[in-house]
């Protein structure tokens, strides 16, 4: 009898955790295959600190293949599903075609930028959501503040040494903490812009981190504002032009710089798959099963997963969700072959870890709240364990970057028409003009 083959579209934090159950599991009774656009997990806290040229970006990318035993990894991004022949369909990073039957298929497509109607945004911001766009933003800092040395007017040197961060949530105000630092060490030996990089950071919410605990926010809003950031809540971008971005309050901020961080939504194919959705994200029942197709699953930002612990709403788009969810989805699996018995997800908070760069961090672990030094190794500590792969990579580039200077160099692998924000998958695929998503934050 041939073994049954789980499908598993998306390699982010639950389509990866999902993989990885599931091979312990099955001991080989299954076939487990996972189809990606790339070949490793992108490991997303961390990519602020490859912009900040800390981490080199391999150290946040784990190979699929090495971390998976056992489970076979095509290349591919998925376009299309037939859920009564039980097939997947896919496009390969070379403009082929293929498609993959299955007797049991997870759905963890993960999440992309989140777009808003503002005139300008698509044509002049980035988003950050991949390796390309850190790489982009990393190499157009630096750029900017190259040709802010090198220029004779005043007016311009302001513009190229002001950076504009939108988005106040978990992924804009480490972008915005690591890009100051950044940029200070940029202008260290730069005798006429030492002190001058201008840093906002913009929001509508009422204060930094508004979906986190309150003394994180107080910590993260506190360490921000002594670095300079200018902190404008209940404020938005009204409009985005070549030379500057204009602000709710009517004000006009000259900038070459407008870095988009508003939050995620789910993967576009989604939308598209034909199934009920709310909010966006598919609908699974508690125990991560789309309904009517009890061979199909669902789980991480492209699920609406109910949220047990608080009836009535669904759980947030976090990686700690994440992971949690491709575990029980790969044990519900199991149960369905008779291996245990399959659970509802219900899931407690362990609490949060903000990095701020230097020696400063925010946390709150099983809900202690801590900030400065304590808080920064119990961040990197957090990141160390839940990292599938890289850790003594990632702590020798910590170390390296504790006693070394900054490499203040363009490296220009990414051109910024390779990252447009207006595309459904910031990402582009190895070879190709196509894009693809990542994975969830």
């Amino acid at each position: 009898m041939a073994r049954p083959r789980i499908v598993i579209v998306g390699a982010g934090f639950a389509g990866f955790q999902a993989a990885r159950t599931l091979s312990r599991l099955s001991r080989g009774a299954a076939e487990i295959v996972i189809v990606n656009p790339t070949d490793y997990f992108l490991y997303l806290p961390l990519l602020p600190e490859v912009a900040a040229g800390i981490l080199e970006p391999r150290r946040v990318s784990v190979s699929l293949a090495a971390t998976l035993p056992g489970v076979k990894v095509v290349l591919g991004e998925v376009d299309g599903f037939d859920f009564d022949a039980r097939t997947v369909s896919y496009a390969d990073p070379e403009g082929g075609k293929g498609s993959l039957g299955y007797h049991r298929l997870v759905i963890a497509a993960g999440s992309v930028n989140k777009l808003l109607p503002v005139p300008g945004v698509t044509e002049y911001a980035h988003g950050f959501r991949g390796i390309p766009e850190a790489l982009y933003l990393r190499d157009h800092i630096t750029r900017q503040i190259e040709m802010a040395d090198t220029s004779t007017d005043e007016a311009e040197r302001a513009a190229r040494s002001t950076f504009v961060v939108v988005g106040a949530g978990y992924t804009g105000t480490e972008v915005a903490a690591q890009g100051v630092l950044f940029t200070e060490a940029l202008t260290r030996h730069r005798d006429s812009l030492r002190g001058r990089p201008r840093w906002l950071l913009i929001d509508t919410a009422e204060r930094v981190l508004p979906s986190l605990d309150t003394r994180l926010a107080t910590a993260a809003d506190r360490v921000l504002r002594e670095r300079g950031v200018e902190v404008l809540l209940k404020s938005s971008v009204q409009q985005a032009t070549e030379h500057g971005v204009r602000l709710s309050d009517g004000s006009f901020v000259p900038t070459r710089s407008l870095i988009w961080c508003v939050g995620v939504r789910p993967d576009p194919l989604v939308a598209d798959i034909g199934l009920p959705t709310a909010h966006g994200r598919l609908v699974v029942d508690e125990f991560l099963n789309v309904p009517g197709h009890p061979e199909v699953y669902a789980c991480g930002d492209a699920a609406a997963v109910p949220d047990l612990t608080r009836p009535g709403e669904i759980t947030g788009m976090t990686a700690q969700h994440a992971t949690r969810q491709g575990t029980m989805v790969a044990k519900n699996i199991a149960a369905s072959y008779g291996r245990g018995r399959r659970r509802a997800y219900k899931h407690h908070d362990l609490g949060f870890v903000v990095d701020l760069g230097g020696l400063d961090s925010a946390a709150n672990p099983l809900g202690v709240p801590l900030s400065g030094f304590p808080a920064k190794v119990v961040t990197r500590g957090y990141h160390l364990l839940s990292m599938p792969g890289n850790r003594v990579r990632v702590a020798a580039d910590w170390l390296l970057d504790a006693v070394l200077p900054k490499q203040g160099v363009q490296l220009g692998l990414v051109a910024a028409g390779a990252v447009p924000l207006d595309s459904a998958f910031p990402q582009a695929m190895p070879d190709t003009g196509v894009t693809a998503e990542p994975t969830p934050s």
